[in-house]
């Protein structure tokens, strides 16, 4: 497969100029997408567009991120039902910097394709509004821009501001820039940019007579009708610090069935023998969760590397009653967030025998079920099986020296807290 048949069958193909297959299958062409630094990390959203430059890289081609340093000073209207909240110069340099270190982890800067990361306020900072008006602005009707969808949505509610209304001919100025110096000639992004795309492509053919392409993505949806990438908890991003690999994991693996096969295809690099194979698995064997596994598996591992993969499957571990060696106490109390917890002093905790302690804390009704539990079998501390009634809390068992772990039988919890 040439690398529109691969963007066609994964399903990234939502929408393409003509001629867009032709020029990518006549030899090896550059190409660019567009990342808004309007937060601090990229999200799983951000995924789908990562993916099209990786795979982009993989068939020969050169890839080009450009991260939104003067763009997202305005605002990007496309997909949004009201103003964005305009970002202060340095708020939007260290959200410059943490995109582009997670750019860094999918695409390649050496070889004979590098990508190129690029930011857009090089370019246009010390554009002045007339040479702008005169040499850009010229070229679009307002007519013209009106019509774009993202524009009309938005005059079809609450308006939309002079700023953000010229959000399109600054995106255009970005793919006419990287035409002139990278020969760059085809866009990508997601279908809510297809208005901003074509504005480049028309100012392309305007100003240089060129020829430029632009294919656009899908706007996912689950099955279920949700947005994509949200959850109870709100956004799931790529920065550990803001989703663990745990929970980015979890996120994964929770996938529903209906969609795993698709997120197969969007998010990994797994070919198309194996994502077959994996829905045949599913088909004969669904209560084994296999592409489930191996999705979250493929994905964690491309964003947090293979000991964020290795914790996150640790920590998974620990709710089916795996050993706790190596998980933190925080980590434990994300694993157990949803879990009833009880808190004591830590010199009160450390008196107790563990009959005691699940007497007190409420996860048994009384010694006697403690005790019984424990000749049974059935009382663990630190998913660990308590063999006496006698056996003490100690020291050594405090994760941390602030947690314990409680179970009775196979999946009733309590999380004990020092205070």
């Amino acid at each position: 497969m040439n690398l529109y048949q691969e963007l066609l069958w994964r399903g990234f193909v939502y929408q393409a100029t003509e001629g867009a297959e032709e020029a990518i299958s006549r030899g090896k062409i550059t190409a660019y997408v567009g990342f808004d630094p309007t937060a601090p990390s990229l999200h799983v959203g951000s995924l789908l567009p990562i993916m099209g430059l990786v795979h982009l890289q993989r068939h020969g081609h050169r890839p080009i991120a450009v991260v939104g340093g003067a763009t997202g000073m305005i605002g990007d209207p496309s997909g949004k039902s009201k103003e964005r909240v305009l970002l202060d110069r340095e708020t939007l340099e260290e959200n410059l910097q943490g995109i582009k270190s997670q750019l860094e982890k999918f695409l390649s800067f050496t070889g004979e394709n590098p990508a190129i990361i690029v930011n857009n306020y090089d370019w246009t900072h010390n554009l002045s509004v007339i040479d702008f008006l005169r040499d850009i602005g010229k070229h679009f009707s307002v007519g013209y821009m009106l019509a774009k969808e993202s524009v009309k949505r938005r005059l079809e509610g609450e308006g939309i501001s002079y700023t953000e209304f010229s959000y399109m001919l600054l995106q255009a100025y970005d793919f006419l820039h990287l035409y002139d110096h990278y020969n760059c000639t085809l866009q990508m992004g997601g279908s809510d940019q297809w208005g901003n795309i074509t504005a480049g492509i028309d100012l392309i053919r305007k100003v240089r007579g060129g020829k430029a392409h632009g294919i656009v993505f899908p706007l996912l949806t689950t099955a279920s009708g949700t947005k994509f990438g949200k959850t109870e908890e709100g956004t799931v991003w790529l920065d550990s610090s803001l989703t663990s690999p745990y929970k980015f994991y979890q996120f994964w693996l929770n996938t529903d069935d209906r969609d795993v096969g698709r997120y197969l295809r969007f998010f990994t690099l797994l070919s198309k023998e194996e994502i077959e194979a994996l829905e045949e698995e599913l088909r004969q064997r669904p209560e084994k969760r296999l592409p489930h596994r191996r999705l979250a598996e493929e994905v964690t591992r491309m964003v947090h590397g293979e000991e964020g993969l290795q914790r996150a499957k640790r920590a998974s571990m620990v709710l089916f009653g795996g050993s706790l060696e190596g998980v933190s106490a925080d980590e434990l109390e994300e694993i157990m967030a949803h879990v009833p917890s009880w808190k004591a002093p830590g010199e009160e905790i450390l008196s107790l025998s563990v009959t005691e302690l699940a007497t007190r804390s409420g996860l048994t009704s009384s010694k006697g079920e403690a005790k019984r539990l424990i000749a049974s079998g059935g009382l663990y501390l630190n998913n660990e099986r308590v063999d006496s009634p006698a056996q003490k809390v100690e020291e050594k068992d405090l994760i941390d020296g602030r947690l314990l772990v409680l179970r009775k039988g196979k999946r009733n919890y309590l999380l004990i807290k020092a205070r």
